[in-house]
């Protein structure tokens, strides 16, 4: 067996147009689907409810629509046409780009590494709860203490953890189109209609649903300050899969007809609109049930909702399919993630798919089981008395990588290969018609942005503001 890359015959939906033998999807809306089931995420779920019902509803909305195509727009653009003009993953295409700069690369690289273990630890969570609701545990699952008791295990969470980043695997394993392209292609769909069906279902069967309806959509200017602008950048930021290379290596599989512009307006309206309607589903049944429980995170996904289930009609139905609607979208961000490292092992090492899948599901695995055993055998004070060990990589990932990563591509398109470059790649495939905002965005809003993203971010961690 050779773990060498293997080079495929003629195929044109298989090969960039350099020839370099690699894979790409099959058109506009392959890609489209694959980069917005990555952007698609628990992030979506589990904090833009919060935030929107937090900071002044429908003035959130307006206020994170407006940042959507202008700063995630710009950034997003970037990172695709960054590995479109390549044809490589984040560490090779810095390097073809400016050799001094491939550093930044690198960096890009280690953040999806990072974050995959922990966040597929997060996904058999999911998977535990779906399968839990589906048998006939609600009941037991809506217990205050369950979720704690739960994690605090050593072998069950292994478990479905081992099973949800094992079906990632597999799934990356059979390559761009027919693993990615082709599941990303049925578990979209499939995951905007688990998400309509439980709006309909609440809302015709919860009292006072109306009233939630109201409380996240009436826009309230008393609750908007510059907090609100903050909380929506950060949010957005995050939600995008911007700044750890996911971007970039999407792009290089990308065709050169198709309009990068287009293609990121149209991830932006999936990804916003998975975004509302999960605040629709959310926000209503949670201040119907009890405005004061409504919060982010674990507490919201695992503490809260089985309640709400639990108090609703037929509330075991719509709890199994909220938890496969999660799933969904726990597992088409994991499947972006690992592609992005399988990507960089194959372009860095030149091996083939097999041979960087199983490298990277063992380093996951590795990694993963230090999350998994952060709550039960890993005692939190080892770091800084206050971070689980899951934690640890959240904080390190998304409040401190990520947003560095990001200003660094400011700089570096700004100032070192310029905005025309990425200019040119956009337009090569149609007119680009907001090239102007792009320079301005990428120039000089967008790294103000990203430090407040950044300096906010650590502040929020550190317990000097609650976002």
């Amino acid at each position: 067996m050779s773990f060498k890359k293997d080079v495929p015959a003629e195929n044109t939906a298989e090969k960039l147009s350099l020839d370099s033998g690699r894979s790409s999807f099959s058109g506009k809306l392959g890609f489209v689907l694959a980069a917005a089931g990555s952007a698609v995420g628990l992030g979506n779920i589990w904090r833009f409810p919060y935030l929107a019902a937090k900071y002044g509803g429908g003035i959130f909305l307006l206020v994170y629509i407006l940042l959507s195509v202008t700063f995630g727009f710009s950034l997003m653009i970037a990172e695709i046409a960054i590995g479109r003009k390549t044809g490589q993953s984040p560490i090779g295409a810095f390097k073809a780009l400016d050799k001094r700069f491939t550093f930044i690369g690198v960096l890009g690289a280690i953040v999806p590494m990072l974050i995959l273990p922990y966040y597929s630890v997060i996904g058999g969570w999911v998977t535990k709860y779906a399968f839990g609701f589906m048998t006939g545990h609600m009941a037991e699952m809506a217990d205050a203490a369950y979720f704690d008791t739960y994690v605090s295990e050593v072998w069950e969470p292994i478990g479905w953890f081992a099973l949800f980043i094992g079906v990632t695997a597999l799934i990356v394993l059979f390559g761009v189109q027919k693993g990615i392209e082709k599941v990303s292609k049925v578990l979209m769909p499939v995951l905007l209609v688990l998400m309509v069906f439980i709006i309909v279902y609440a809302f015709c069967t919860t009292e006072n649903v109306w009233e939630g309806v109201v409380y996240y959509l009436k826009p309230d200017f008393s609750k908007f300050t510059y907090m609100t602008v903050v909380a929506a950048m950060g949010q957005l930021f995050y939600s995008m899969s911007l700044a750890m290379g996911i971007m970039i290596t999407f792009g290089s599989y990308m065709k050169k007809e198709i309009s990068i512009e287009k293609s990121a307006h149209q991830i932006e309206i999936f990804d916003t609109g998975i975004a509302f309607l999960a605040g629709l589903m959310i926000v209503p049944a949670c201040v119907a049930y009890d405005p004061t429980k409504l919060t982010k995170g674990p507490g919201l996904m695992f503490g809260v909702l089985p309640k709400v289930f639990e108090n609703m009609f037929g509330g075991a139905f719509i709890g199994t399919a909220f938890f496969l609607m999660v799933l969904l979208a726990a597992l088409t961000s994991a499947i972006s993630l690992m592609e992005t490292v399988v990507s960089t092992i194959q372009d860095k090492w030149k091996l083939d798919r097999k041979f960087s899948c199983l490298i990277v599901l063992g380093i996951s695995l590795v990694l993963g089981l230090l999350s998994c055993l952060g709550y039960s055998v890993f005692d939190p004070r080892l770091f800084f008395g206050k971070f689980s060990v899951l934690d640890m990589f959240d904080f390190l990932t998304n409040s401190v990588m990520m947003p560095i990563i990001a200003l660094l591509t400011c700089i570096f398109i700004s100032f070192i290969i310029k905005p025309q470059t990425v200019i040119e790649e956009i337009s090569a495939s149609g007119k680009f018609r907001q090239k102007s905002l792009f320079t301005v965005m990428i120039r000089y809003v967008a790294p103000v942005c990203l430090l407040a993203i950044l300096v906010f971010a650590i502040l929020e961690q550190v317990g000097v503001i609650i976002v």
